[in-house]
């Protein structure tokens, strides 16, 4: 998954690699995986500090002997810089528990290093590559700011921790007494029944001359801003120039979705002092919320009772749920019964209109039969297909243009200029209004339509899909779109025409996807 920064960030990692000394490389070779995220904090004493976390799959990395026991080995490189200043450079080699055997144990654990920073804007870089393979490092890039003042109150990261226990030898992950193990990742599974946060406050006592402060935590649902009220918690705590802020909060009742969790601090008269927002997805498939008001057969999720149908319409909400919504949806139309499927339903568009539920629904829902009976396909459902998909996310789309025997005419000078960038790359300048001159002869496309969308939320105005139908079967697939997270396909208009045009070339039907029409 990769996402706009927040003070706790998630980046999955992957890269080739190959046990040394056992095998040949390309043999058997294992893909390293690891889990990433940083935190930053403040002392009094030794100013900003960033730390770091990778936690590694060692079921990924490569074992070699050591001894009478295997052992992995990660080469690891930290560097921090700001503009053309470096300003951390760390390098080390990172050991694995020794195991007794590679091919049984399987485990996880992490690296934790503590970076004094400055205050500012920086790249951070950090480097991995195991020892034991022949593969190039993986590079992870990240942009991070820190701004922290002795005088000004200030609130830490937000850290989500999978252990705490009392510290019996002081180490690099002991806080307060406790030693702390972060948990490395945005995604809660079912088995997560709890959240275990820590945070840190700073300076507070400037901002409030009262002897106490309250702290604050929830969980919000990210699509409406609902809060959870189960999950709710205060704490009352002293004031002081910096407060530890440690809590648990109960989720096994939090059903699958995305949600943030919270934490506020407010002043004995109940002003806001600081909040911070912690992202985190959630999947609990066994766990559906209560419908609150009434019985879901009472509502218009419960007046379905055709399964095959309210499966249809669940399958349908796909293309516009989030990713943890997808996953409990293709579990649910694997399974017989109806009432959870129902209650799913009802909750997926509650969630997101509340009063409206219902009327959005209905609209969604006459989407997904003009879906089925127009784009459906031999064994192939409308809402499986790709236009279906797009009709379902998007909607409507504000123009059609559906050719099934398009011919053209070519010309040299018909708005194109290519020009070469070194030696295997170009760029195209079009200038549509350009003469034209000489004619190349006719070029034949494949069966094509170009929907048009006047305005994605999100997107820019004028997006364009290209459909075709390259076997001339009837089933229409998704070529080419200028949409946000859509296909991009470079050479489109040379596959859709059978390679009759160039790949330096825009013809008339790559001219109608510039226009949109």
């Amino acid at each position: 998954m990769k996402r706009i920064i927040f003070l706790f960030i998630a980046i999955a990692i992957s890269m080739s690699s190959m046990a040394a000394n056992t095998k040949k490389p390309g043999d058997n070779d294992k893909h390293l995986t690891a889990i990433f995220s940083y935190a930053t904090f403040f002392h009094p004493d030794a100013g900003s500090y960033l730390e770091t976390y990778v936690y590694f799959d060692a079921w990924s990395l490569n074992f070699v002997k050591s001894g009478n026991k295997y052992q992995a080995t990660i080469e690891m490189l930290i560097t921090v810089s700001k503009g053309d200043s470096l300003e951390v450079v760390k390098k080390y080699e990172l050991n694995s528990p020794k195991i007794d055997s590679p091919d049984k144990d399987k485990f996880n654990f992490i690296d934790m290093q503590r970076l004094s920073i400055p205050n500012g804007i920086h790249d951070l870089r950090i480097t991995l590559h195991d020892k034991n393979s022949s593969d190039e490092v993986t590079v992870i890039e990240q942009q991070l700011a820190v701004y922290y003042d002795m005088k000004r109150t200030a609130l830490s990261s937000v850290q989500m921790m999978s252990n705490v226990k009392p510290t019996t030898t002081p180490n690099i992950m002991s806080r307060n007494g406790y030693d702390m193990e972060p948990y490395v990742s945005d995604f809660l599974p079912e088995e997560v029944e709890s959240i275990n946060y820590y945070y840190e406050l700073y300076n507070v006592n400037t901002e409030t001359r009262d002897d106490y402060v309250y702290a604050f935590a929830y969980i919000e649902t990210q699509e409406t801003g609902k809060v959870l009220e189960s999950t709710q918690s205060a704490q009352r705590l002293e004031n002081s120039s910096l407060i530890p802020v440690f809590g648990t909060i109960d989720i096994k009742m939090v059903p699958s979705g995305n949600y943030n969790l919270v934490v506020e601090i407010r002043n004995r008269h109940n002003d806001k002092l600081l909040y911070r927002r912690l992202p985190f997805m959630r999947s609990n498939p066994k766990k559906i919320e209560d419908t609150d008001m009434m019985p879901v057969s009472s509502t218009f999720a419960g007046q379905i009772n055709d399964e095959t149908k309210l499966n249809d319409y669940i399958e349908g909400l796909a293309p516009i749920a989030n990713e943890v919504e997808r996953r409990d949806i293709y579990d649910l139309i694997r399974k017989p019964g109806i009432e959870e499927k129902q209650i799913f339903l009802y909750k997926f568009w509650t969630r997101r209109e509340g009063l409206n539920a219902e009327s959005a629904w209905v609209e969604y829902r006459d989407r997904i039969d003009y879906v089925n009976a127009n784009f459906g396909w031999i064994n192939t459902k409308g809402i499986q297909t790709d236009r279906g998909r797009v009709y379902l996310k998007y909607g409507p789309p504000d123009f059609v243009r559906d050719e099934k025997n398009f011919v053209s005419s070519l010309h040299i000078g018909s708005g194109v200029n290519v020009h070469t960038i070194g030696s295997n790359e170009r760029f195209q300048v079009k200038d549509l209004d350009s003469p034209r001159t000489e004619s190349q002869g006719q070029i034949f496309y494949l069966p094509y339509q170009l929907w048009r969308y006047n305005n994605i939320p999100g997107d820019d105005i004028n997006r364009c899909f290209i459909f075709w139908d390259e076997f001339r079967n009837g089933l229409y697939k998704l070529l080419n779109s200028n949409a946000k997270g859509e296909v991009r396909e470079a050479k489109w208009e040379q596959r859709l025409s059978q390679q009759q045009l160039n790949e330096d070339m825009i013809g008339e039907v790559g001219e109608q996807f510039e226009r949109g029409y």
